[in-house]
């Protein structure tokens, strides 16, 4: 639901008043158009907002959202493929989607806290989580500060539970990593002792009777962060390619150069901050003072041992999300050598993509911005590169595959 709380503050239906349903991606499996969390709301009188799966399913999405909000219950859809009835409601993609189906009425949290003077900045939308039942007792608890949220002190997600401390203690391991990650997923949870959603039938063979039996607990929990952080060192023709890359990705980028008159260049003024200060001495600074997270990108691009490895001491000794240096593969056996001099540890530099991007040919910076967010995006969901894209890092020979020059020797047209 995250993703429309940047147009819900202006959405007739939802300012007005109306009776809405918000139907939420919870499930999916195989090829999909949209990731889990993403939602659609749809109000009484018909009106969409958002999208699901690009139009595969929607029409049929809407049709149950209606029927929810006529007999006030939730629901749970499910859509896939079935190649013998080629008309049927379903994604041609052959992957399966789950949806939840929830009726909300005005005043409900889901909506309330959406409808407030921040929920609709698009330019720097606040951090917010939302964590919502979606079993039959329904709920939701809206987190403002989702880093720093405890699920042992939070009031509103006891009384959401039910007042359990044992649950609430199982919900705390699985809750705080989604919040503190800004993902989406479900928590499941085993029923408390004592509680009565659900009914099956026991007793006598001859006398058979309904009696209470315990139901689990669904909890959907989606998180938005502010933007990650991408940090370039080095004001010069392959950083100002990557600045326009990184905010492709949705990166806030950091361009950082010890040398006042390149930083200052006209061509920077795009990144989201300019910084003049030597490269480990702002890392250094900006890891103080909590600024670098567990999601940052560093790119060192100032292809100058000066900068170069006392910069990537500093970046591989904090957890970072990918840390990527530029150079020939004589620059980075040199590199190598001075950090393990220094004292860097060998499995620390295992970390170290170098030289930076995915094998693609590259050559000029707009190339090379390519393929170093290529080898980030790799990075990002942890799935190394293919046979045919592989990383610089992993592999041999010349870094440009247009040229003939010995790899041993192989010096970059960067430098």
């Amino acid at each position: 639901m995250l993703d429309l709380m940047p147009s819900l503050g202006s959405w007739r239906p939802a300012v007005s008043g109306q009776l809405c349903a918000v139907a939420t991606i919870v499930g999916t499996g195989g090829s999909v158009p949209r990731p889990m969390g993403t939602s659609m709301m749809v109000s009484e009188s018909g009106e969409i907002l958002g999208s699901l799966s690009g139009g595969c399913v929607e029409g049929a999405v809407v049709e149950a959202a209606l029927e929810a909000m006529r007999d006030g219950g939730p629901r749970l859809e499910s859509f896939g493929y079935s190649s013998e009835d080629a008309f049927a409601v379903g994604l041609t993609c052959g992957g399966e989607l789950e949806v939840h189906i929830q009726p909300l009425k005005a005043g409900m949290p889901e909506l309330s806290a959406f409808t407030g003077p921040t929920a609709h900045d698009h330019q720097n939308p606040p951090p917010l989580a939302l964590i919502r039942r979606l079993d039959a007792q329904g709920g939701a608890v809206v987190v403002h500060d989702p880093v720093r949220f405890r699920a042992m002190e939070s009031e509103g997600l006891a009384k959401l539970l039910g007042d359990h401390p044992a649950t609430l203690f199982a919900a705390a391991a699985q809750i705080e990593p989604l919040l503190q990650g800004g993902r989406a997923g479900l928590v499941r949870l085993a029923p408390p002792e004592g509680c009565i959603d659900g009914w099956v039938t026991l007793d006598r063979w001859d006398n058979p009777r309904e009696e209470p039996e315990p139901q689990p607990i669904t909890l959907f929990v989606e998180s938005r962060l502010p933007a990650a952080r991408m940090l370039v060192f080095g004001a010069n023709d392959f950083g100002a390619a990557l600045l326009p890359a990184g905010q492709l990705l949705g990166y806030n980028v950091t361009l950082c150069d010890a040398r006042p008159a390149f930083a200052q260049q006209n061509r920077f003024a795009g990144a989201d901050q300019v910084v003049t200060d030597w490269p480990h001495r702002y890392l250094e600074s900006e890891a103080a003072a909590g600024r670098i997270d567990t999601r940052t990108v560093v790119c060192v691009l100032t292809h100058d041992p000066k900068f170069d490895i006392p910069l990537l001491e500093t970046a591989l000794n904090l957890k970072l999300a990918y840390i990527g240096a530029m150079g020939s593969r004589r620059s980075h056996r040199q590199r190598i050598d001075a950090l393990l001099d220094k004292g860097t540890p060998a499995e620390a530099l295992e970390r170290l993509h170098s030289p930076i991007g995915l094998e693609l040919g590259a050559v000029t910076p707009a190339e090379v911005a390519v393929s170093i967010t290529a080898e980030i995006v790799a990075a990002r969901g942890s799935r190394p590169g293919n046979a045919a894209f592989r990383s610089l890092k992993d592999s041999s020979g010349p870094i440009h595959s247009t040229t003939t020059t010995d790899p041993e020797t192989q010096e970059d047209p960067w430098t």
